[in-house]
């Protein structure tokens, strides 16, 4: 396209210089020495010059290794410093950093090795076995196997090679690489809850991490003097964006790795450190206040708490922040968009139940539901705040509108530049929308989106059982906890059988082995024999108050 002026600098700059990387390693220039990483567990700091070196370590390790432009590199692991060098190095090459979730079991690890058909597995020690026995399963296997972050000294299987060894000689210099970067290409893949054991594989490219870094250094706003703990799992989107790696190095300031999260350890942090910005799940936010309203703490330094996952109660957010922090950020959205609407401490406590406005760059609305069709974007419900439809999202910035090799959820997620969450709401006419539940039945535990389909199917296999509709009740740490109603193939069927049978299960994250059960008759349909969860699901809470519902 001809246009008014020469923009060929502007494209060759902005498209293959504009990078999250080029921005990282404007801050190694500026602040060399500055704390870029605390590993309070090992008592290990590095600044951006030190962080930049380990990069450069596994990157040149990778290339030696014949690690190339998109060669997948998965990492499962912790919030450890092995991370942080996985997110930067590989990018230095091209290669994409597939952050998988180090709480599955080995049968979803398998599957996400044969998908994904990762080059390289770099894992925290705490999950060899579930790894070791992954690879045994897996049909496709990976050239490169490293043990990282072995705190307990566990022993290296065979064939595995720890990560100090995989790195020992590599140089510390940057790697040098004819691969040419630009702003489309994928540099970090996620991993986020399927209707199947397969978690759907959400790809992310390089713009979308420079303004995901963007949105969050304008929402919060956050600088070169900050210092963050986020609670959850880097691996999740809100563990990894928001307020994690990737805009904290992006802004110039101090990320603080935490493998576990404890409670007690996150506020004496906040006091040792003095973090500015705490991100976690609404479950987190409810332990660490409890123990500080037991032992209060020294928490002036906060500038912030995050939160994200569900929305927050006004009782709740009146208590936290009375308790940890006048300011509380409330954000909604998904892995494949990042957050989408946030409330802001203006916003609350008066507007706590709701999810907020829209963010700057993004769209959100509440549109129709329809049987057998997707709504129209323009075809909305009414602004009355009563009238219940579907919850989409645009969100161009943050958000490549696909997944890896999955065509068909792309078809149902995706359409016109919005995405389907699934989600149903309502809206009022400032536009301020609040979440009401799920079209599609999903349970979410700490945090972790868990699809009921897949756990059905596993207790399905268990010979004693003819069918099962799994739900959720109501759990004041976890947020939902999960019901297993399960219809006897023989009679002499009991819970304990069905609690050691998932206790066993490969294919079941513990977080998705149900904690109650009920032996039930028969099972509710609808006229086309589709399960009907919405009925169990309001009966579970009734079950659980009449002693029903059974853990063993």
């Amino acid at each position: 396209m001809k246009r008014t002026y020469n923009d060929l600098m502007f494209k060759n700059t902005f498209e293959h210089e504009y990078t999250w990387l080029n921005g990282f390693l404007r801050n190694v220039r500026r602040f060399p020495n500055q704390k870029a990483l605390i590993d309070v567990e090992k008592k290990k700091e590095w600044t951006y010059s030190q962080l930049n070196i380990e990069a450069n370590k596994l990157a040149n390790a990778l290339q030696k290794s014949k690690i190339k432009k998109n060669d997948v590199v998965m990492g499962v692991l912790m919030n450890c410093p092995e991370f942080i060098f996985s997110y930067i190095g590989p990018r230095k090459l091209g290669a994409i950093f597939l952050a998988a979730n180090f709480k599955f079991a080995a049968g979803e690890f398998a599957l996400l090795i044969n998908h994904n058909k990762p080059k390289v597995i770099i894992y925290s020690a705490i999950v060899s076995k579930e790894i070791t026995e992954a690879l045994k399963i897996a049909k496709y296997k990976p050239k490169i196997i490293i043990m990282a972050d072995n705190i307990d000294n566990k022993p290296l299987p065979k064939n595995h090679i720890a990560y100090e060894d995989f790195i020992k000689t590599a140089e510390s210099n940057e790697p040098i690489t004819k691969a040419k970067p630009h702003i489309y290409d994928e540099v970090l893949r996620l991993c986020t809850s399927g209707t199947t054991a397969m978690p759907k594989c959400v790809p992310l490219n390089d713009i979308n991490e420079v303004l995901t870094s963007h949105d969050v250094i304008m929402h919060y706003p956050m600088n070169s003097n900050d210092i963050t703990l986020n609670m959850s799992p880097w691996f999740h989107r809100g563990g990894c964006h928001s307020g994690g790696p990737c805009p904290t190095f992006y802004a110039g300031g101090t990320v603080i790795a935490m493998r576990k999260f404890q409670p007690q350890n996150t506020l004496d942090w906040v006091k040792e450190f003095k973090i500015t910005f705490l991100m976690g799940a609404p479950a987190n936010l409810a332990m660490i206040c409890k123990i500080q309203e037991k032992s209060p703490r020294d928490l002036s330094s906060l500038k912030g708490l995050v939160t994200m996952g569900a929305p927050l109660t006004k009782s709740d957010c009146i208590k936290y922040m009375e308790k940890l922090c006048p300011n509380i950020f409330n954000g909604y959205g998904t892995t494949e968009t990042f957050w989408n609407s946030f409330l802001r401490p203006y916003n609350l406590p008066d507007g706590a139940g709701s999810v907020g406005r829209s963010c700057t760059d993004d769209e959100v609305r509440v549109v129709k539901i329809y049987d057998n069709k997707k709504a129209e974007p323009e075809d909305l419900v009414l602004t009355n705040n009563n009238e219940q439809g579907e919850i989409i999202i645009k969100s161009p910035e943050k958000t490549t509108y696909t997944y890896y090799k999955n065509k068909k959820n792309e078809k149902e997620k995706f359409y016109k530049g919005w995405m389907y969450t699934g989600d149903t709401g309502t809206w009022n006419e400032d536009f301020i929308v609040t979440v009401c539940g799920r079209k599609d039945d999903m349970i979410i535990v700490s945090g972790e989106n868990i699809y009921p389909t897949q756990i059905e199917e596993e207790l399905n296999l268990h010979p004693k059982v003819q069918d099962c509709i799994v739900t959720s009740v109501l759990d004041k740490i976890r947020g939902q906890a999960i019901v297993a109603y399960v219809v006897p193939e023989d009679d002499s069927l009991t819970i304990a059988e069905l609690k050691d049978f998932c206790a066993k299960s490969k294919n079941l994250s513990q977080y998705k082995k149900p904690r109650f059960f009920c032996i039930v008759e028969s099972l509710p349909f609808t006229a086309t024999g589709k399960k009907k969860h919405y009925m169990l699901r309001q009966q579970a809470e009734e079950d659980l108050r009449n002693g029903i519902l059974k853990k063993d």
